[in-house]
């Protein structure tokens, strides 16, 4: 087999099952400054999960783990679908800002019901913050 590439037909949406999904939450601190840091979930069961517990462990992360005290200050309020796998991102790089039947507004919603399958991506920030931002969209260095 020296040489052979082994390739899988499973697309990586559909290679883990629905109870051990793989998210990334994208923790946006400022729109303006671009100012992101991607936390990645294992093991997440979608059928289980809702919008509102998805939230409680991400703020638990960042009030916990050290590397997140940058972020320790953000007022995280509203979460919006970013990508899932295989699917085209936007050319904004810190959020898509159309869409905004994305929102994910009802946190008693399972995962699994609301389309959360492997590898989808969800932004998380201040909803105050994002309306303002899509009024003026401008970014800075």
């Amino acid at each position: 087999m020296s040489g052979e590439t082994i390739t899988s037909d499973v697309l990586t949406n559909l290679a883990k099952p629905k109870t051990s999904a793989t998210l990334t939450l994208r923790i946006i601190k400022s729109f303006e400054y671009r100012t992101e840091k991607s936390l990645v979930l294992h093991d997440v069961n979608l059928e289980a999960t809702t919008v509102g517990r998805l939230k409680e462990i991400a703020k638990e992360t960042i009030q916990t783990q050290p590397a997140w005290k940058p972020y320790r200050t953000a007022i995280l309020d509203t979460m919006k679908l970013y990508t899932k796998a295989h699917g085209a991102k936007t050319t904004n790089l810190i959020i898509n800002l159309d869409r905004d039947d994305w929102i994910l507004s009802d946190d008693s919603k399972l995962l699994i019901d609301i389309g959360f399958e492997n590898e989808t991506e969800v932004s998380f920030f201040n909803g105050e913050l994002y309306e303002a931002f899509k009024a003026n969209p401008e970014t800075r260095w």
